[in-house]
C-alpha cells in the first residue's frame, strides 16, 4: 500500500471551460448544469469513522486523477445526515455529473435517488455500503465473513473457558447495510462457542458515546461478574466501551474493526484484544477504475466479477467486487499495518505507546 496524500487535485474551472474536446471518456451533456463528461462525484457518509477522510477520499481521488488527469472529482461528506446527502446527490445530477460514487448514510433512502438518476443516464457505484436502487456496480468486503472473523477472534481472546462465558454485543448502525452482515457472521460463531449473548444493542450512527452508555447499562443489568467478553462492531465504539469498562474496574476482551489509529494503540497496550484490517487501497483503486471506465463507456466485467442482489431483492445481479479482511492483534501489527504503510511506526508509537511498541518489536 502506498503513502497517501490528503490533497484533492481538481482541474480548474477555467481550464475546463477552455477545453472543447473531452480528454477522458465520452463528452457529457454539457448543456445541463455544466457537466462536461469529465467529472466524477464522490459522496461519503460521515467523518466519525476516521478512515473516510484519512484514506478513502484521498485514495479514490488520487487513483481517478492517475487514470484520467483531466477528470474532476466533486466531493462531499454528509456528516451522517441523510437529507444532506440527498441534497449533495441531487446537486451532482443538476451539475451534469454522469458518474457518482456513493457510500450512503442510509442505504434504504437511496432507492428513489438512484432510480431517478438511472433514468437520466447517471451511473452510480455503491462504495463500501450497498445502496438500494439500480446501481451500476458495488465494491466492498465480504462483510459476513468479517463478522465471523470478529467472533472467532473474540472467542480466542476469551480463552479455553469461552464456552462457559457470557458476551455483550454492541452492533453497528441500523442504517448501515453492512451492520447486519457483521452481526450475522459474529452470531454464527458466538451462538455456538460461548455460553450466551446476554445483552445486545444496535448503535445509531456508530456512536462511541452511545456505545459507552449501552456498555454501562449492560454492566448495571448484569453485574461485573456477568460479562466475560464484548463484541464491538468497530474500533470507534470499542473506544467508548473500553472507557466504560475501565471506569467500572473491569478488564475483559473487547474486539473491534477498521484498524483505526486509536484502536491499534489500544491493541498494543492490551486494552483492546484485536481489530480487523481491511485493505482500503485495493477497494478504493477498484472503485476509481470502475468509475473512470463507466465515464468512458467501457466494460467493467473484469473489475467486478461477482454478482450480488440488493438487500430488498429489487435489483438482481449487480456487478460486484468483494475483498477479504484479516484479524490484527499486537503480534502482527508490524507485519500488516506497518508493512503496508497504513500508518508509520512513529504515528502509532506515541509517548504512551512506546513501551508497548517495543514489546511488539515495533521501532
Amino acid at each position: 500500500m502506498n503513502v497517501w496524500t490528503r490533497r484533492v487535485v481538481i482541474a480548474t474551472a477555467a481550464v475546463s471551460m477552455a477545453l472543447s474536446v473531452a480528454a477522458c471518456g465520452k463528452a457529457g451533456d454539457g448543456g445541463k448544469g455544466g457537466g462536461d463528461g469529465k467529472t466524477i462525484g464522490l459522496l461519503l457518509p460521515e467523518n466519525k469513522t476516521t478512515r473516510y477522510e484519512t484514506f478513502d477520499r484521498p485514495l479514490i481521488t488520487k487513483k481517478i486523477k492517475a487514470l484520467c488527469p483531466d477528470c474532476q472529482v466533486r466531493y462531499n461528506n454528509a456528516d451522517q445526515d441523510t437529507q444532506e446527502q440527498k441534497k449533495q446527490f441531487d446537486a451532482l445530477i443538476t451539475q451534469g455529473v454522469k458518474v457518482i460514487v456513493l457510500d450512503p448514510v442510509d442505504y434504504k433512502a437511496t432507492r428513489s435517488w438512484v432510480n431517478q438518476a438511472a433514468k437520466q443516464g447517471v451511473e452510480v457505484v455503491a462504495y463500501d455500503r450497498l445502496a438500494e436502487g439500480r446501481i451500476s456496480a458495488y465494491v466492498s468486503y465480504d462483510n459476513e465473513k468479517i463478522g465471523r472473523l470478529q467472533g472467532e477472534a473474540l472467542v480466542k481472546a476469551m480463552g479455553a473457558g469461552a464456552k462457559d462465558d457470557n458476551v455483550v454485543m454492541i452492533n453497528g448502525s441500523p442504517t448501515d447495510p453492512n451492520a447486519p452482515f457483521f452481526k450475522k457472521g459474529a452470531h454464527s460463531v458466538l451462538d455456538k462457542q460461548v455460553k450466551k449473548v446476554v445483552y445486545e444493542q444496535d448503535i445509531p450512527d456508530w456512536s462511541s458515546d452511545e456505545a459507552n452508555k449501552k456498555m454501562n447499562a449492560a454492566i448495571d443489568a448484569l453485574g461485573k461478574g456477568g460479562i466475560q467478553g464484548v463484541y464491538s462492531a468497530n474500533d470507534g465504539m470499542a473506544g467508548g466501551i473500553i472507557t466504560a469498562l475501565k471506569q467500572r474496574g473491569m478488564n475483559v476482551p473487547v474486539g473491534g474493526q477498521d484498524s483505526e489509529l486509536a484502536g491499534l494503540q489500544r491493541v498494543l497496550k492490551g486494552d483492546q484484544a484485536f481489530t480487523i484490517y481491511k485493505q482500503i487501497q485495493p477497494q478504493a483503486d477498484t472503485t476509481a477504475e470502475i468509475a473512470v471506465r463507466l465515464l468512458k463507456g467501457d466494460k467493467i466485467d473484469s473489475l467486478a466479477p461477482a454478482k450480488v442482489d440488493s438487500l430488498s431483492g429489487e435489483v438482481k445481479g449487480i456487478p460486484a467486487k468483494l475483498y477479504d479482511a484479516q484479524v490484527v492483534t499486537k503480534d502482527n501489527i508490524k507485519d500488516t499495518i506497518i508493512k503496508d504503510k497504513v500508518y508509520q511506526a512513529s504515528q502509532i508509537c506515541t509517548a504512551d505507546v512506546k513501551a508497548a511498541c517495543a514489546a511488539a518489536g515495533i521501532k
